[in-house]
């Protein structure tokens, strides 16, 4: 009896341990490391995607560790990412296309935009009309040789102008291009778009915006890995872009709730002009944002033959020698799983964040 009473008791002491081990609270999980890598700060606001990401949440909820750092240059994030010393680069297209001939091998999975990002402006109420009107102009540009002058090269020979027919005069970025603009040293400038918005907000100024019909459905700005890191990480990539396609819903929602976070995550102090102004600023750049249109179930989508396209304008207008085929430069492998969520609590958290 007293084996009986003795099983049994082990028995139940078992049970007691089985039942306390279920009941426990379970370990959080860890949260993954991704790092990401840009060229450098910037008023174009590229940051504020993921910016919003970290401050409403999205990161904590997917259960990343996201640490991001600047590379002082697209093209040396571009390097660092393909030596595998960082996960993810977050910049333009051009250094991973001209890259290519010289064995640069990233590939985009994430866009970070829904159009072109460079333009062609001039001031509003100057004599420049037309693309005609550009023959014998100078044109300002960032730097010389900077990618932007694909979008004017394409605008312009599209009107009938030769290369000789204007020129690109480098005038600095900012301020500085600002005041090479409205000065008038230069007729115009090619630049990036929201970097002009800023201008036109900021400096109360207003530019007529020339636009390249083909190249303006070519998202040229987005995330680029190694193919080994998109196969290694992939669920850690499928997390982030979806994370940030959240954050693109975000935005759209509320420019108000994001100024904000982007004006915090900048360091800025929010006054209330400069929440204004942001406000202002990103709800004029927000249909160029991947949460153009929030319903949208591709948010994020890489336009693969695009990039193949654009990559052909780089090796017409000398900027790269080789072509790059689609397959090679993008995967939306993780499209269909960024998009997989429900807008409703996204759009209904933006506007609680006031």
């Amino acid at each position: 009896m007293a084996l009986i009473c003795g099983a049994r008791g082990r028995s139940a002491a078992v049970l007691a341990a089985l039942c306390a081990l279920l009941w426990a609270p379970c370990p959080a999980f860890a949260d993954d490391a991704l790092s990401l890598v840009a060229g450098a700060p910037t008023t174009g606001f590229y940051d504020l995607l993921e910016d919003v990401a970290a401050a409403a949440g999205f990161y904590k909820e997917a259960h990343l560790d996201i640490s991001k750092n600047y590379a002082g240059g697209a093209s040396a994030a571009a390097q660092l990412v393909a030596s595998g010393k960082i996960d993810v680069c977050t910049l333009s297209a051009e250094p991973v296309l001209e890259g290519f001939e010289k064995g640069l091998r990233l590939q985009y999975f994430l866009s970070r935009q829904s159009t072109y990002s460079y333009v062609l402006a001039v001031p509003a109420d100057g004599p420049i009309r037309t693309l005609a009107d550009f023959k014998g102009k100078q044109i300002g540009e960032p730097t010389p040789g900077s990618p932007v002058e694909v979008v004017a090269n394409s605008l312009l020979g599209g009107a009938g102008l030769k290369r000789g027919d204007y020129s690109f005069v480098p005038i600095g970025y900012g301020a500085a291009n600002l005041q090479a603009v409205m000065s008038k040293r230069v007729d115009g400038t090619s630049d990036i778009y929201s970097n002009l918005v800023t201008n036109e907000v900021k400096a109360q100024v207003a530019y007529r915006i020339f636009r390249d019909p083909i190249l303006d459905t070519i998202a040229n700005v987005g995330y680029a890995a190694l193919p080994a890191t998109i196969e290694a990480k992939a669920g850690v990539l499928a997390r982030f872009a979806r994370a940030i396609a959240k954050a693109a819903v975000f935005v759209r929602a509320d420019p108000q709730a994001s100024a904000r976070i982007y004006l915090k995550a900048s360091g800025e102090r929010i006054t209330d002009q400069a929440l204004a102004d942001t406000t202002r600023i990103i709800a004029l750049v927000e249909n160029d944002l991947p949460g153009a249109n929030p319903a949208n179930r591709r948010i994020g989508l890489v336009p693969a033959s695009g990039l193949e396209l654009y990559s052909r304008d780089l090796v017409q207008y000398g900027f790269a020698t080789q072509v790059v085929p689609a397959a090679t430069v993008a995967t939306n492998r993780f499209i269909a799983y960024a998009n997989d969520f429900d807008r409703k609590p996204i759009i209904a958290l933006a506007h609680s964040l006031h």
